[in-house]
């Protein structure tokens, strides 16, 4: 596993991450505590050294499961955690003393006296224009409780506004094949300015794996199901924004594109990791198997000129029109 650097003056990340959203268990099949330790475990003994949680994944389940299988390893693990979707402060209710309360119960729960990155968690354009939020997060980062802080943003007009920020260590941003927005109008600013890319979504909800079909059915409580047009939070966070029909039919031509000996899911975490401004992808896992095939990526030689140029046009020419959500 390849590492790169998390923003000007961060720390090393490893090039594939783990997102844990799965592992709080509040989407799809809940993992139990022996699985998610597996998961865990395996991420690490692939080289992963970086973990994003959230306090509201499984309401700090995710959290704790983190805490307790990292208490006893001595590992060099980072983890970056997150703030501003609780029902207590989101959306327009956000106080220093919230914040810090957040962090208490997260530290707690991590089993850390710091942590390593704090992200404000997807919360409105008016709270992060208001700028607040982030003199609060420079006094924790000052006082020791945070080493680190970032911004979860939803789109390119909110990632503009959070890189005014002095001390912004990291963005994370739904960043794939899908949804290439970002190309052009914020990684270049970002990596001029010395601030970490952290890309979630590279597989977009699974379309990208290519293992989908119009037919496939998702469990009632997994956000595939119940978020697939936005109806529960924002509609980019489900397939990338795409109608799911559209989807499968955009993700069935790209497997003609694959370059020999490539899988579909090698060829989306690649074309990720082949734009310099990105430090690392943060793929989620629901079993250990998904985190060997998604690591391999770190060591694929890099896509061609060409078919990066393949790749654009085919998102220029078939996918951005049906895009949907902030963006």
């Amino acid at each position: 596993m390849k590492t790169r650097e998390l923003g000007k003056n961060g720390f090393d990340v490893s090039e594939v991450g783990l997102g844990c959203w799965q592992i709080g268990g509040n989407w799809g099949n809940e993992i139990d505590k022996k699985n998610a330790f597996e998961i865990l475990n395996e991420a690490i003994e692939n080289g992963v050294t970086f973990f994003d949680t959230a306090d509201v994944y499984g309401d700090g389940r995710s959290e704790t499961l983190i805490g307790e299988f990292l208490k006893d390893k001595g590992s060099n693990i980072k983890i970056a955690t997150k703030f501003g979707r609780g029902a207590n402060v989101f959306p327009d209710q956000y106080t220093e003393k919230a914040l810090r309360d957040s962090v208490e119960v997260s530290c707690r729960r991590l089993n850390v006296e710091a942590i390593d990155l704090l992200q404000l968690h997807c919360i409105p354009s008016e709270a992060l224009l208001k700028g607040d939020i982030f003199n609060w997060l420079r006094t924790l980062k000052k006082e020791g409780k945070i080493c680190h802080f970032g911004a979860s943003i939803e789109s390119v007009e909110q990632g503009l506004i959070c890189l005014e920020q002095e001390d912004l260590q990291s963005l994370q941003v739904i960043y794939n094949i899908f949804r290439q927005k970002l190309t052009s109008v914020l990684l270049p600013q970002a990596k001029e300015k010395g601030v970490g890319i952290i890309v979630r979504l590279p597989l977009a909800s699974g379309l990208l794996t290519g293992k989908f079909n119009e037919d496939t059915q998702f469990l009632e409580n997994d956000h595939r199901n119940f978020n697939r047009n936005g109806d529960a939070f924002n509609v980019g966070e489900t397939f990338a924004g795409l109608p799911f029909e559209v989807g499968v039919k955009l993700s069935d031509q790209l497997k003609s594109y694959r370059p020999n000996g490539y899988s579909m899911v090698d060829m989306a975490l690649r074309w990720i990791l082949d734009h310099e401004a990105v430090s690392t992808i943060i793929p989620g896992a629901s079993s250990p198997k998904h985190i060997h095939n998604n690591a391999a990526a770190s060591n694929l030689p890099p896509l061609s000129d060409e078919l990066m140029a393949k790749i654009k046009a085919f998102y220029d020419n078939q996918v951005h029109q049906h895009i949907r959500g902030v963006y």
